[in-house]
């Protein structure tokens, strides 16, 4: 008889192998053909909803590692949730407007081109850029399989979008938080418009440090009772700004010298002043600063007068303790120029070049050489312009603010602008819009704990929020003027029929429409008598407003308001988290969303930046093409997404390895369940059934803790530690002979294949929101009592694995296995054995916690335990305390089953010849 015929050897089609690269693309057209993501939709209709409110990637350039980073996480916990039974929505979006966009078409075009052009058709250049881009990224995230209403998606520059985002501006002026300023801000000048916070980046950048004299007037002498050489000494790193000034702030409460030199210094910096060879002469003469209030000093640039005033910002750590202060180019300056009525100076264009006004208001001799010069080209004239007013001048790097688009350094510059105020009321609230921000903050979940410390801060100590660019392509800030007395009308049937044109015919209705045309029938405006507002918003008011213009509009299936979760990178705590935030507290008083995770950026395998130049960039597509999707996948589930993420080619191979130990290990409990035709009931399971079964309940449970609260990572790690040590290298291992030897129908081997087939399908439900196309092909090639009424993938829904009696403690067991392996591991090397079923164990086993004789024999994969034996010692190992001796097996080995329990080798064990009616 040939024996191997009657074994019950695995049998399963699953390939061992997933050939993803070549085989991933199908499946995911299947899905997408099929409208999986709508089946989602209905298969949980009825089921409490999760939200997902996608942030939108910018629609210009290939999706690139960050955004599969991005989009794979979202995908994760999405699928997460739908997995363990809830309705879910994720909506994905783009942002369509704003400068990057302008400029890839402006370079296209040409410069004097582009000036010729009409906006509305520039416009619509700008729009069929941004088009073509949503469509490559697109594709390029349906590659990662990522399920999402990928048929409607959010465009920020479809025309019932753009009339939503509008609709939110309007809701926000009517809340009364909407302001026009002449005040600085941080400008491009590279860009030509105005920035917000969010941004601007900070770099490395060389810059002046000088100190400037600036003589009192006689009057300002003749109040101190002063005579002679008299002044006060400020400090600045910009030359260029010096024209502009109009006062010097000294700190109120600090007390400021004289030296006998003639200069006036806080007396906390006179010792730093002195070391510096800024001053030299002795003190002559204390005076409070309050004494200088409102005194004049000369400005040596220009001769003009410059008024001391007193404000708090002025700090003792650097400088003079005297601020040059030119409120049209400072925060600051412009704040305690408004409390001392200073006049706002501002002579430098939107290309940060002087204009004419330092013509008109004498800012500077022979001004003609000046205007159109570049304010940066201009600092080395200017100082030799002060003359001996010059008391030192040195260079240094300090970090200093730049255009996050243009990478140029930015400059303050006092511009009319649009505004939503910070600390007003909006109409019918109780707090301030930074008060009902921050309270709204403390209703929200964070992941992790600490971005809460970093999103509290930065509206804590935010300026008003400037959202008024002056550009082409974006929503414009549609609002008439009276051009008589310049006053902004915010008449709702004004408002409300703009928003409707734009429904139809989009914002660009505001370019090509009369003014006439724009008014609602019957209006008791003159159109001749307006003006239109030119400025468009900030493209982060665009995006901060996609919880109206997507969850509470109505034009998307996107779920509920506030949202479940927003999820992004770091930098978008001053970015959308912000700009969502501030927008929907204007409006509603309430948090967009209720949890928010942050996520960090990829780098390299030595935690260095990627880039071109470096040669270090990992690409998507690239990935896909050499691993398939699913290692990318399981990257982002594997790795800390809470720091810094690396990734190379080692990590994806590290990866890929740990892909082949779960999908090899599916393929085992596959295989050896194929027959299994019913469950057994709870009251079947033999102990090391019961053990696994328990241990698995146990470990299932932890992971579905750790991706409760997002944390994938540690999720895994007990998962795959399960796998590797319990699942795989203890049961998988230990219960082969009954699998493959026992009878067919036999209770243990039932029992076992089932404990088999619940441990499977509960660990799909794990594991399917990352390797979601191998669970769905797990699926496929499941025996139909695995299967159920199962479909495909998106039919399943974690179920638990059954609770049973309680088991063994592994403890000692485990102690136990480890040392009898550790002490054969010689006889294996040294070829005196080739396997464990060559060996008997014999010792006291009343210590063992396994009652029945033939689970023990399992446990250690031997042939016999018993109190003594015959065969000759090759081993001996310890187990707290007692000794156990390892011997050869005295019986025969069965060639059925290959166990030495035979009486001869020719012929079965008892066991094998019963099961084959021997």
């Amino acid at each position: 008889m040939d024996y191997k015929d009657t074994l019950l050897l695995p049998k399963t089609d699953f390939p061992m192998r997933g050939n993803l690269p070549t085989n991933e693309p199908k499946r995911y057209n299947a899905w997408y053909d099929a409208d999986i993501y709508e089946q989602m939709k209905a298969k949980r209709a009825d089921a409490e909803m999760f939200t997902l409110h996608d942030g939108p990637p910018y629609a210009n350039g290939d999706i690139h590692i960050g955004h599969a980073l991005n989009k794979t996480l979202k995908d994760i916990i999405l699928k997460y949730n739908y997995f363990q039974g809830k309705a879910v929505r994720m909506t994905p979006g783009w942002d369509c407007h704003g400068l990057p966009i302008e400029q890839k078409v402006e370079e296209k075009l040409g410069k004097s081109k582009k000036e010729a052009m009409p906006t509305e058709k520039f416009r619509e250049l700008c729009r069929a850029h941004a088009a073509k881009f949503v469509d490559i990224q697109r594709d390029g995230f349906k590659q990662l399989g990522i399920m999402a209403d990928w048929e409607n998606p959010y465009v920020t520059m479809d025309f019932k979008f753009e009339a939503n985002i509008y609709r939110t501006l309007c809701d926000v002026a009517k809340k009364g938080l909407l302001v026009e300023r002449h005040k600085p801000i941080f400008w491009s000048w590279a860009a030509r418009t105005a920035l917000a916070d969010a941004e601007v980046e900070y770099e490395d950048k060389e810059d002046y440090s000088i100190y400037v004299h600036f003589e009192l007037s006689d009057a300002a002498k003749e109040t101190l009772g002063l005579e002679g050489k008299a002044g006060l000494v400020i400090w600045t790193t910009t030359p260029w700004t010096l024209p502009a000034n109009t006062g010097i702030s000294l700190h109120p409460e600090e007390m400021y010298v004289l030296t006998n030199d003639g200069h006036i210094v806080a007396e906390a910096r006179y010792n730093a002043m002195i070391e510096e060879g800024v001053v030299s002469g002795d003190i002559s003469r204390k005076i409070a600063s309050t004494q200088m209030n409102h005194l004049l000093t000369i400005n040596p640039v220009n001769g003009r007068t410059s008024t001391i005033v007193l404000g708090e910002h002025v700090l003792m750590d650097g400088g003079s303790g005297c601020v040059h202060t030119a409120p049209g180019h400072g925060e600051d300056d412009y704040k305690v120029g408004l409390a001392n009525n200073l006049e706002v100076v501002m002579p430098v264009d939107e290309r940060g070049c002087y204009d004419e006004s330092v013509k008109g208001l004498n800012l500077l001799p022979n001004p003609d050489e000046f205007i159109g010069m570049h304010i940066f080209k201009a600092n080395e004239p200017i100082l030799e312009l002060l003359g001996e007013n010059l008391l030192k001048q040195s260079k240094f790097v300090h970090s200093y603010p730049h255009c996050w688009r243009t990478k140029k350094p930015l400059i303050y510059r006092a511009t009319n602008q649009w505004f939503i105020s910070i600390d007003d009321k909006p109409a019918d609230a109780s707090d301030t819009l930074r008060a009902s921000a921050l309270n709204a903050i403390d209703d929200v979940t964070f992941y992790p704990e600490s971005s809460k410390n970093r999103l509290k801060p930065m509206i804590e100590g935010r300026p008003d929020w400037c959202i008024s660019r002056q550009r082409s392509w974006g929503v414009p800030i549609a609002f008439f003027r009276v051009k008589s007395t310049k006053e902004v009308i915010l008449d709702s049937d004004v408002l409300a029929h703009i928003a409707n044109l734009f429904d139809v015919h989009g914002a660009d209705a505001w370019y090509s429409m009369s003014n006439a045309e724009l008014l609602p029938e019957g209006s008791k405006y003159n159109p001749d008598d307006l003006e239109k507002i030119s400025d468009i918003l900030d493209v982060w008011f665009d995006s901060g407003s996609t919880w109206n213009s997507v969850l509470s509009s109505g034009n998307y299936d996107a779920g509920e308001y506030p949202a479940s979760l927003y999820i992004e990178g770091s930098d978008q705590h001053r970015g959308w988290f912000q700009s969502s935030l501030l927008l929907s507290s204007a409006v509603n008083q309430v948090s967009p969303y209720k949890t928010l995770i942050t996520h960090g950026f990829t780098v390299d395998d030595k935690g260095e930046k990627m880039s071109k130049s470096k040669g270090n960039v990992v690409a998507p597509d690239k990935v896909i093409k050499q691993y398939g999707s699913e290692i990318l996948r399981l990257w982002v589930a594997l790795s800390n997404y809470q720091t810094d993420l690396k990734i190379s080619d080692g990590i994806l191979k590290q990866t890929a390895e740990q892909y082949r130990k779960i999908r090899n290990t599916f393929r085992f409990l596959l295989a050896n369940v194929d027959d299994l035709d019913a469950y057994v009931e709870v009251d079947a399971y033999g102990e090391l059934d019961r053990w696994i079964l328990t241990k698995a309940k146990e470990v299932f449970a932890s992971v579905k803790a750790s991706f409760d609260t997002y944390d994938f990572l540690g999720g895994f790690a007990t998962l795959n530690h399960f796998i590797t040590n319990e699942l795989s290298g203890i049961y998988m291992d230990i219960t082969k002979d009954r699998l493959y030897c026992e009878d067919k129908n036999d209770a243990v081997r039932r029992a076992t294949q089932s404990a088999m087939a619940h441990i499977a399908k509960s660990m799909l439900g794990l594991i399917a929101p990352v390797l979601t196309y191998t669970a769905d092909e797990i699926l496929e090639y499941a025996p139909a009592l695995f299967k159920a009424d199962m479909e495909n993938v998106f039919d399943l829904v974690y179920v638990e694995v059954p609770t049973v009696e309680a088991s063994f403690d592994d403890t000692l067991l485990i102690e136990a296995r480890q040392n009898f392996s550790e002490a054969i591991d010689s006889l294996k090397k040294e070829k005196i054995i080739k396997a464990t079923l060559e060996l008997e164990i014999a010792g006291d086993t009343t210590s063992l916690p396994i009652k029945n004789s033939k689970d023990l024999e399992d446990w250690f994969v031997v042939s016999a335990i018993k109190t003594s034996s015959e065969g000759e010692q090759v081993a001996t190992f310890e187990v707290e305390g007692k000794t156990f001796t390892v011997h050869k097996a005295t019986a025969a080995k069965c060639p059925r089953c290959w166990r030495f329990t035979s009486t001869s080798e020719a012929s079965a064990c008892e066991r094998c010849a019963k099961v084959v009616g021997l």
